[in-house]
């Protein structure tokens, strides 16, 4: 049985949570909070496996709660109706383990609870794709600095380079002699910080070089 403590300052909020999780008979909610204090407090009493807290809590808010429960070796979600990325910082900053939105699918509540018993981590699907977003538009804007310092040359070198073609067939397309590619390509890798050619090819993609 896994057992949970639910924390959210307002009642018809944790009878709702309550009931969607009473519909897994694998798990039981053993305690409800009202504030941050009183979360702690009664995680210390009855020792969940799980603990959901919601962020806006009077006395200690959700994230605080949920830091000093993770120091005492909580496994912590935050159940919140805000996909905010700051609180999302905030909270695995602080050591929680998932973060859930009260607007998503019931079920992806019972699958965090789950995978925090079960020692893993758990984010709501929405959260993961906006993570995924904010991640690789982060890279591309790092690949395309890195791009920015090549010459225009290595630049059409790269590109090629990132369509696999070989020094050989970029001396043909670019009419230039192969050595020149070559000294061109091992110029490229060094300014790129790339070990080998499918690293710079990877840069060669995420700075959108290669369409």
């Amino acid at each position: 049985m896994i057992r949970v403590l639910l924390a959210d300052d307002e009642a018809m909020v944790r009878a709702g949570v309550r009931a969607i999780l009473g519909a897994d008979p694998a798990i039981e909610v053993v305690a409800e909070a009202e504030d941050g204090r009183d979360a702690v407090a009664k995680a210390l009493k009855h020792r969940p496996d799980v603990t959901l807290l919601d962020v806006r809590m009077p006395r200690l808010d959700g994230l605080d709660a949920a830091a000093e429960l993770a120091r005492l070796g909580f496994a912590v979600a935050i159940l919140t109706t805000f996909n905010d990325d700051g609180y999302l910082e905030r909270a695995l900053d602080g050591g929680a383990k998932g973060f859930l939105l009260k607007s998503g699918d019931p079920r992806e509540l019972i699958a965090g609870v789950h995978a925090l018993a079960s020692g893993g981590a758990y984010l709501a699907p929405k959260v993961a794709a906006r993570m995924i977003t904010s991640f690789r538009g982060g890279r591309t804007s790092r690949a395309r600095t890195q791009v920015d310092g090549l010459t225009a040359r290595e630049r059409d070198v790269l590109e090629l380079l990132g369509q696999g073609l070989s020094n050989a067939q970029i001396a043909r397309r670019l009419d230039l002699v192969e050595g020149t590619v070559k000294g061109h390509v091992s110029a490229i890798l060094g300014r790129l910080g790339a070990e080998n050619r499918v690293q710079a090819a990877i840069v060669a993609h995420e700075a959108g070089l290669t369409g």
